[in-house]
């Protein structure tokens, strides 16, 4: 119903359902506006393309491709073109949330509690239900099989303990909101959206600030009062969601020990800077889990699902790298989280090692989705005769390398040159020694000979010389400092 647009074709008006059109454009020339309309239709060939159904039912029916119109009054036109865009989008939603609902899996009914209920009271929900309207705050309770959260517009959701994969509590330090996160096993409907990430937080500080025009002292009392009514809201919303955490912990562990339920809490201290979808933010290592929860899309992956990981781009010269996840499962693509410093490169491969996950460095990036396609085609000859994952192991495989060719160069020679070797060397040695016994014995000569041309006098005598050079020598010294004196005074 009201899905339908109406040509007139031949002094005939025929209906087509708007999915039958492809795109719809507008153009003016001289006096005229021009409205063309291009629909879904076969190929060339008659053969049915993928997404089109009605070319297999009906295979023998001739398809309008495209039609024109000309039109007079260009407002009109525009019009037309806006309110058939508008149709288009709002049927495509609605048959995207419909295939979205078909393909879910169905999920246990919700059942309240008669016991006291633990709640957690006004508090946001991300992603939000939609819609129009003013948003307003909801309250987050725990039942007997799983959470309800309900706004004051009637609106809720309902999450189910056995669905969650990881439950996160990251409390408010350098953020602006205090939060808790459900990851989810099979993906739910909040709205007209279908999500596997429910996040639900309150803010600490106001994230805007009204600036007056005026400078304020950091010694002004309103200020200090300020910052310290923000440390006491900060440290009170943290307080009730630890509270609100540590009493479903204790459920969870009493009534709900089948499922293995716990409380996953960042470690900030090993927290590095990164990319993972568009915008720089920063990326938390969890115990089960690696996370970033601020920044919409969020970004969770789980530890038990990483096969190894791949450092790309590292380098002396280089200021960043790049972190590539390859999971088990290597239909799915790999995960990159790019432009991480290097000085968090050692804390990284300490991690990494600690909980025992294998990762690689390399220098480049690589195109891995041909490489886990070659990998899937035939996984015996990737292990067994092309070595497995070496091939990203650059470092290790120039080291063999470079001990081969140093034990190439010191290669024994055969046993015949090995022979005339050792006869040459004795020869060069027997020759050494002949000229340092000739130089020994010209030496005692010489120094003979240099000893016999002095006699006891004539050493006195330059004995003497020389005493007498010495003190002249002294007796200069001396003097100097006393002209000096004389001159200053």
């Amino acid at each position: 119903r009201h899905e339908s647009i109406l040509l007139p074709i031949m002094g005939q008006v025929v209906p087509f359902h708007i999915s039958m059109v492809k795109n719809i454009t507008q153009h003016s020339e001289q006096d005229f506006s021009y409205i063309r309309i291009v629909f879904q239709t076969p190929n060339v060939t008659g053969s049915p393309v993928a997404g089109f159904p009605w070319a297999q039912k009906h295979p023998d029916l001739t398809y309008i491709r495209e039609i024109n119109y000309k039109c007079t009054d260009s407002r009109h036109a525009t019009k037309v073109l806006s309110d058939v865009k508008m149709l288009k989008k709002t049927v495509m939603q609605k048959m995207t949330e419909q295939q979205d609902r078909a393909s879910l899996v169905k999920q246990e009914t919700l059942k309240l509690t008669k016991e006291r209920v633990y709640r957690l009271q006004d508090c946001w929900i991300r992603p939000n239900f939609g819609g129009r309207g003013r948003k307003l705050p909801g309250n987050l309770e725990a039942h007997a099989n799983g959470f309800r959260y309900s706004t004051q517009k009637a609106e809720q959701v309902d999450i189910m303990y056995s669905n969650i994969k990881h439950a996160i509590f990251q409390p408010c330090e350098k953020d602006l909101i205090t939060l808790i996160h459900f990851h989810l096993h099979n993906p739910i409907m909040i709205g007209k959206k279908k999500i596997t990430d429910v996040q639900f937080y309150t803010e600490v500080v106001e994230g805007t600030v009204a600036l007056d025009g005026g400078r304020r002292s950091m010694y002004d009392p309103d200020e200090i009062d300020e910052e310290r009514k923000d440390r006491e809201r900060k440290n009170r919303i943290n307080n009730g969601y630890r509270a609100f955490v540590k009493k479903i912990q204790e459920m969870w562990e009493q009534k709900h020990a089948q499922l293995q339920l716990e409380w996953d809490v960042p470690f900030r201290e090993l927290g590095f800077e990164g990319v993972p979808h568009k915008s720089t933010s920063t990326v938390l290592p969890c115990l089960n889990c690696l996370v970033e929860l601020i920044e919409m899309p969020f970004f969770v992956l789980s530890l038990n699902e990483i096969l190894l990981v791949n450092l790309e781009r590292v380098g002396f010269s280089l200021k960043n790298f790049d972190m590539t996840i390859i999971f088990k499962d290597m239909t799915r693509p790999v995960v990159r989280i790019d432009a991480i410093p290097s000085e968090r490169l050692e804390a990284i491969q300490q991690w990494l090692s600690k909980v025992e996950i294998k990762y690689y460095v390399s220098r480049m990036n690589l195109n891995w989705k041909p490489i886990l396609t070659s990998i899937m085609d035939d996984p015996d000859k990737f292990f067994e005769e092309d070595g497995g994952w070496e091939f990203l192991n650059l470092e290790g495989s120039e080291g063999e390398e470079d001990d081969e060719e140093e034990e190439s160069s010191f290669e024994p020679e055969s046993s015949g040159e090995e022979s005339d070797d050792d006869d040459d060397d004795d020869d060069d040695d027997d020759e050494d020694e002949d000229d340092d016994d000739d130089s020994e014995e010209f030496d005692e000569d010489e120094l003979d000979s240099d000893e016999r041309g002095m006699d006891w006098s004539d050493l006195e005598e330059e004995a003497a010389a020389a005493d007498k050079k010495k003190a002249r020598e002294e007796d200069d010294d001396d003097r100097r400092p006393s002209k000096k004196k004389s001159r200053k005074r």
